[in-house]
């Protein structure tokens, strides 16, 4: 298994800069949540890690060595993202013929079984599947090729809720059978929640957390009720966002709580990931 170290790196497009003195550690067997705003540098940070990009300025190693042109080290990742890099003119079982040349632990059989499964025929040119399918596609090569690293940029665009479904639960027992580094970059974080062990979150290029999950939404808490009960219950304390639908509100607050505390009137719950995302990348 591999670990992947981000020191110091500087990735910048003309005046934009998509990553700021990031330094950064992926451990190894770990799902992770790569949460950011649109441009706020996620892809970026992959296709670097990855050497579809180079750096600026810092390295990237894995297990040590430096990634750049590679290719011991880069055979350990696999980086899915929205752009298609296959030749349209291909069938799905060629690409899954030329992923095992340079994935050597490439499952065709779980591949062949996975296609099955989302109903993608095997037979078809890459040109003629949907956008959803075409996801559907670079899923099964991403949990079939058994890389010690898989980058998953935006895995379910075009999926609907049950072909989601799917996906999620193929990967936890994909995971759980054969465990590897996950990196899941997703606008869908309510549904990605309880799959994340640990949440990296990226701000105008620079990381502003990285902790495990559960530690994350533990900071705060939600309190719900009638608006005048709520407001007043929220006097004094650190309230970062709330939703209101007519004379009820949910307020979602930084800090802990006593039970004893809570009024009758009014019912607290975990904080929400979505909601913690939303606060903690706010101008």
């Amino acid at each position: 298994m591999s670990k992947i170290e981000l020191k110091n790196v500087t990735k910048k497009f003309k005046d934009v800069v998509a990553l700021d003195n990031v330094s950064l550690t992926l451990e190894e067997n770990v799902i992770y949540g790569l949460l950011g705003r649109n441009g706020a540098g996620k892809s970026t940070m992959l296709n670097v890690i990855s050497n579809r990009l180079y750096a600026d300025e810092g390295e990237v190693l894995i297990d040590g060595e430096n990634v750049c042109e590679n290719d011991k080290a880069l055979s350990k990742i696999y980086c899915m993202s929205d752009k298609n890099l296959y030749w349209d003119s291909d069938k799905v079982l060629t690409v899954f013929k030329d992923s095992k040349e340079f994935y050597k632990d490439f499952d065709m059989e779980y591949a062949l079984a996975l296609s099955e499964k989302f109903g993608l025929s095997v037979n078809k040119k890459l040109k003629s599947l949907s956008t959803g399918y075409k996801s559907i596609f670079k899923l099964i090569i991403a949990l079939s090729c058994n890389a010690d690293i898989v980058f998953l940029d935006e895995p379910v665009l075009g999926l609907d809720a049950n072909h989601r479904d799917m996906f999620y639960r193929a990967l936890i027992e994909r995971y759980s059978e054969k465990p590897a580094t996950y990196v899941i970059s997703t606008h869908l974080i309510e549904e990605a929640a309880d799959l994340v062990e640990r949440c990296i979150v990226i701000k105008n290029g620079k990381i502003v957390s990285d902790e495990e999950t559960q530690a994350l939404v533990s900071k705060g808490y939600a309190i719900s009720g009638a608006s005048g009960a709520v407001d007043k219950y929220c006097d004094g304390k650190e309230k970062i966002g709330e939703d209101v639908l007519g004379n009820l509100k949910t307020a979602y607050i930084i800090g802990t709580y006593n039970e004893a505390d809570i009024p009758d009137n009014l019912e607290v719950s975990k904080l929400d990931l979505q909601k913690l995302f939303i606060q903690m990348t706010n101008d």
